[in-house]
């Protein structure tokens, strides 16, 4: 009786539980299929990315390494030498400095040098010779003596010449594929592949240096970063392929002139295919003796930051390249190290997101990466890391599906939290002791979820439709709209399409200047503050973030959740926007700091919408010749002195605000002329004068386009109080003393040509 009893009850009780059984092997299902590949989810990856950053910044050393030194061609560099690029005799001087004084033992340049330089006058001079100064006596022979010392690109290249100098270039893929410059030889060749291909990064065009230094320093290294799809750079690649050759990186080149050029080898595993090769890193070879260097499957490399960066990060020694050039070190202060030469000035733009700081200096990131290989280890995730995944999840899923079904709430949140604490922990400690890096965030995911579902599992079928949505759009629109987009899920896709829509380009300004006097950590924190007011801002008037780019935010209204009236929320979100700027200056006038700019740029027309971007990284965007234009506008700001432009098309569909017209330009891409406008504020807002002001604007506006000029000087006085400012006026004031030199001319329609972005 026992023995048949028992079979009964157990089936029954397993008909009972045979949806919490469901439920717990789903997220085990779930979880193999996008560690496999099989189908891949975009949020645990970028949980895993999270889950790297935060063990990454709790791990680092935050000592310094004094065998790289970082030559900086920092702000004070600019103005006491001059803007960037300096003249190639002050850089021979400047080489000559580090090679021979300092005694570096590897100099490598972040920057490159894809132009002639022609601050010497020698080209003008040598046409003179030909042309005017042809016959002119002595000329030629004096020129043909004093050529060699004004020729500063060969002085530049002689201090090269055979010097453990290492220069920098980039490759670019675009639809052009331009090629600037001439390339240094590749590393590995096609034909020492023997027909197969490396999983690199391809590129289709570069921007290299004129012939004569990369000829007079033959080894070179591209410094492109690699951003993961949430723009933060964790890696480096250390070969890329450009027509079927492959290309080594500036840190690479930079380490490998320090060993004394070994051979660079595609180290393989079995696992190829005919077409394409499986490497697990490359090999340096000398003298019979050979280095690995580990890398990913993109032969690109993790960087192991080591502290917070920057000059203040105390990781790297940072010297200015103005003491450098200026003789003010002490003779061999950098004997036998390795410098790099680069740049944290945000004007040259070599700043980078990274998991340990938003601003992050592109020229230490190398640093940290020739650190590495000078220590021969570091952080990797090996070829077997799925496997690993592989086999966590199985033996995790198989233990909470076997479990969890019979279990209580009590002893199953103990178990579920035994196991997340276990699976952590020995990730830790792989990553810690032996440098490995392994997946985690997808396992832990589904210690979560299978408990979860167990505990509600109706709850959560009901709201499975929410969550889709909220993965998919949730980073970039507010929650209220992914609420209304529950309601009819089917309309909503990351697929791309045309729609009207209105983008907005905001770029704060005045960061340099508070840079000098905050410290990093602080500075940070107000660009974070600052920006969670902004994306505050445009979320309350239903607006999609689209990216944040350095200090800029980029913004559209229209899209996912379709709204009619998109132009009229993106200028009432910008105006709110420079109302929170000015809130913050406040702020600031009372710490006795300096005040902060803003500008934007608002632009409606067609565009397209949807999930774009590269095997790489992917985003959901608007692209279009109406998002160059708003981009444009936002740079137009400081021409006219004001903290908002908006084209045409935006004025006419928010008729109900109050708008200057400032001018028509002709931007940078585009032929036709487009009427600027500025808003002061909502209609009923503005006061009578400001609006009297406006009125005498405009009448002005009109004469001058009619080229009217006594009306001009008869109407001037009474526009000096105009709502746009000072400068508008002043620029009008240039303008107006330009044109009125010149004959009347029927067909010309005032409008401003810009030839910048």
């Amino acid at each position: 009786m026992v023995s048949q009893a028992f079979p009964r009850s157990w089936g029954a009780a397993l008909r009972r539980r045979g949806l919490r059984l469901a439920a717990a092997f789903l997220p085990m299902l779930l979880a193999l299929l996008h560690a496999t590949g099989a189908w891949r989810m975009p949020v645990l990856e970028r949980l895993d990315q999270i889950i790297y950053d935060i063990r990454l910044r709790a791990t680092m050393p935050r000592t310094l390494d004094e065998r790289v030194v970082i030559v900086d061609l920092d702000e004070r560099s600019l103005q006491e030498i001059g803007h960037w690029p300096w003249g190639r005799d002050k850089l021979a001087r400047f080489t000559q400095e580090l090679l021979q004084r300092q005694q570096a033992a590897v100099v490598g340049f972040d920057v490159v040098f894809s132009e002639p330089d022609g601050s010497s006058g020698l080209t003008h001079l040598q046409h003179l010779a030909q042309g005017a100064l042809r016959d002119a006596p002595g000329y030629a022979q004096a020129l043909k003596k004093l050529a060699p010392e004004l020729d500063f690109d060969h002085r530049f290249a002689q201090v090269l010449q055979g010097q453990n100098v290492v220069l920098g270039y980039y490759f670019t893929s675009d639809r052009d594929g331009g090629a600037r410059g001439q390339l240094p030889p590749p590393i590995v060749t096609s034909q020492q592949l023997m027909g197969q291909a490396l999983r690199t990064t391809v590129w289709n065009g570069h921007g290299s240096n004129i012939p004569v230094l990369a000829q007079a320093a033959p080894i070179a290294g591209f410094f492109n970063a690699m951003s993961d799809d949430d723009g933060v750079v964790r890696s480096l690649p250390l070969l890329a392929q450009y027509q079927g050759q492959y290309y080594e990186s500036l840190s690479l080149a930079v380490f490998r002139t320090l060993l004394g050029l070994p051979e660079v080898r595609p180290s393989f595993v079995p696992g190829g295919t005919e077409e394409w090769a499986n490497v697990q890193g490359i090999e340096l070879h000398q003298d019979g003796r050979s280095q690995l260097v580990p890398t990913d499957d993109r032969l690109a490399v993790l960087v192991p930051y080591r502290g917070p960066g920057g000059q203040r990060g105390g990781s790297f020694a940072y010297v200015s390249a103005a003491d450098v050039l200026l003789g003010k070190l002490p003779a061999a202060q950098l004997q036998d190290k390795v410098v790099l030469v680069g740049s944290t000035a945000p004007g040259l733009q070599d700043l980078r997101a990274t998991p340990v700081g938003g601003a992050y200096p592109g020229v230490e990131t190398h640093a940290n990466l020739i650190a590495r290989f000078l220590d021969g280890q570091g952080p990797v995730q090996p070829d077997y890391a799925v496997g690993y995944d592989v086999a966590q999840i199985a033996i995790a899923g198989l233990l909470l599906g076997l479990l969890l079904p019979w279990l209580g709430a009590g002893p199953a949140l103990a178990l579920s939290a035994s196991l997340f604490a276990a699976l952590g922990g020995l990730n830790l400690w792989l990553y810690v002791s032996h440098g490995l890096v392994f997946p985690l965030a997808t396992v832990l995911v589904m210690v979560l979820l299978a408990f979860s579902l167990n505990m509600s599992y109706g709850y959560f079928v009901e709201s499975r439709t929410k969550r889709g949505l909220a993965q998919l759009f949730g980073t970039y629109v507010p929650p209220e709209l992914v609420d209304e987009m529950v309601l009819e899920p089917e309309r909503y896709s990351m697929q791309a399409a045309m729609r009207e829509l209105t983008v907005m380009f905001c770029d704060i300004r005045g960061f340099t200047t508070l840079s000098e006097r905050m410290e990093p950590v602080q500075l940070q924190a107000l660009l974070n503050t600052l920006f969670s007011r902004l994306t505050h801002v445009i979320r309350q008037q239903r607006g999609t973030i689209d990216k944040y780019m350095g200090d800029c935010v980029m913004a559209f209204w229209g899209a996912p959740v379709a709204a009619p009236d998109h132009a009229p929320l993106a200028v009432q979100a910008a105006l709110e926007m420079v109302r929170a700027v000015h809130a913050v200056n406040a702020q600031h006038q009372a710490q006795g700091l300096p005040a902060i700019g803003v500008g934007v740029g608002l632009n409606t027309g067609p565009m397209c919408v949807g999930d774009m971007g590269s095997d790489v990284r992917r985003s959901y965007t608007v692209i279009g010749d109406a998002v160059n234009l708003g981009s444009r506008l936002e740079g137009l700001c400081k021409a006219y002195g004001v903290e908002i432009v908006a084209s045409e098309s935006t004025c006419a569909q928010a008729p109900g605000f109050v708008w200057l017209e400032l001018d028509r330009v002709c931007v940078k891409g585009k032929e036709q002329a487009v009427a600027i406008y500025h808003p002061l504020g909502a209609a009923g807002q503005v006061d009578g004068a400001r609006l009297q002001a406006l009125e005498h604007w405009h009448r002005w506006l009109a004469a001058f386009r009619a080229q009217h000029w006594p009306l001009c000087d008869e109407l001037w006085p009474s526009v000096q109080s105009n709502p746009a400012g000072e400068k508008l006026l002043a620029f009008y004031a240039q303008r107006l003393q330009e044109r009125r030199v010149l004959p009347y001319e029927p067909d010309w329609d005032g409008a401003t040509h810009f030839d910048t972005k």
